[in-house]
């Protein structure tokens, strides 16, 4: 446990859960034993492309196999377990959240917001910075971390209701309001906590600004060629790739979400060539490969696959107007945004002006989808220097 940061805020409303992580010796072996007897696909002119151009090469699924074969589950678990977690119930599910809590009185409440195939961990290395540099009774920050419901902890989302963005917004707010934040926090996401966080944004009181990292959206009508950098113009052939050749699970996960989940639950390999391939491709730099089982791991365990995939409904059949573009969803609270070039749609400034107040923006020469892991430090120095700029401009 992070030693002082587990105590709860003194204004919390509700009491949060002490929650702990343990996987039993069972699953662990089941897991172990699934790996081994799982089957790689016989080569195919397809799967021996290194480019990845048709998709996961066999080479990388098999030696990520043999890898996960020996992969310490105990060692992550304990990790895991050396931050303060907790948990609420909120709707009838149990919500999972990591937290590293402030004693200062003007400490800022910061919810940081994952995406898929995220998850806490994604955040866990920019916490790591923070619990080097704080102690509890000089940090300027409240960090919370839920886990979406849905994902890894957190449980649902419901059965008996068609729960979208609108709904998840929702409850994360509730976790801020029982924590006492209702006087105040900022929102950060990227990819659907981008979408999650611009509803926060709009929808809630107690969301008093905004961060991001991703803004999925096209080209503007208003906005001419001419508003784009030269730099930004030839970034925005990933977006044209990402439209091309990357869409394919997000066509399935909108439409066929039972089938492709009753597929990834079944058999572990799987579920590790479909989540491992957007490690690969959605990254600037390569993510290290223990990173990568660790996270398709927990998501195994947890089975999270299935119940986490319900947000790409909502864009089936396609909206007339993309969420970030609909006027509804203009951000009228001051809107921070760091701009990574290989983000699957590297929105350029111009772009991402036109859906809210941007008062800040810093752009970053390296750094893809999965910015919280890829490049912690420049994230957190974006963030906090933002949440500085708009909390003195608040007061």
């Amino acid at each position: 446990m992070a030693l002082g940061f587990s105590n709860v805020p003194s204004g919390a409303k509700v009491t949060p859960n002490p929650f702990q992580v343990h996987i039993s010796d069972d699953q662990i072996e089941e897991l172990q034993l699934l790996v081994k007897l799982s089957k790689v696909a016989p080569p195919t002119y397809e799967g021996l492309q290194q480019d990845r151009r048709y998709g996961i090469s066999n080479e990388w699924l098999a030696t990520a196999k043999e890898a996960w074969k020996n992969f310490d589950w105990r060692s992550a678990e304990d990790h895991i377990n050396s931050w303060p977690q907790f948990t609420y119930d909120i709707e009838g599910m149990t919500i999972h959240f990591v937290a590293l809590f402030s004693k200062r009185k003007d400490a800022i409440p910061i919810v940081l917001i994952h995406g898929w195939p995220g998850n806490f961990l994604e955040f866990l290395p920019m916490l790591s910075l923070i619990r080097e540099k704080y102690s509890p009774e000089d940090l300027p920050y409240h960090f919370v971390i839920p886990s979406l419901p849905g994902f890894t902890f957190s449980s649902g989302p419901p059965l008996n209701a068609d729960f979208i963005g609108q709904d998840t917004a929702r409850v994360i707010n509730q976790v801020m309001l029982n924590l006492g934040f209702d006087g105040g926090y900022v929102a950060q996401g990227g990819d659907i906590g981008s979408k999650i966080s611009r509803i926060l944004a709009v929808d809630y009181e107690a969301c008093k600004a905004v961060h991001l990292n991703a803004c999925l959206m096209g080209k503007p009508p208003n906005v001419p060629d001419t508003a784009v950098t030269e730099a930004e113009t030839q970034r925005l052939a990933r977006a044209q790739w990402f439209a091309t050749y990357g869409l394919g699970y997000a066509v399935e996960q909108g439409t066929r979400p039972s089938t492709i989940g009753n597929v990834l639950s079944t058999n572990p390999v799987a579920l590790l060539s479909w989540v491992g391939e957007k490690f690969l491709d959605w990254a600037d730099e390569p993510i290290p490969l223990e990173t990568i089982i660790e996270s398709v791991t927990l998501y195994w365990f947890t089975e999270t696959l299935p119940r986490s995939i319900y947000h790409y409904r909502e864009n089936f059949p396609p909206p007339e107007v993309r969420h970030a573009e609909d006027p509804r969803w203009y951000i009228r609270k001051p809107f921070g945004f760091s701009y990574f070039p290989k983000e699957l749609i590297p929105a350029p400034r111009a772009w991402i002006e036109t859906t809210g107040d941007l008062v800040f923006w810093r752009a970053h020469e390296k750094g893809g989808h999965f910015a919280a892991l890829e490049r912690p430090q420049e994230l957190l120095d974006d963030l906090t220097a933002f949440c500085e700029q708009v909390w003195t401009d608040r007061k």
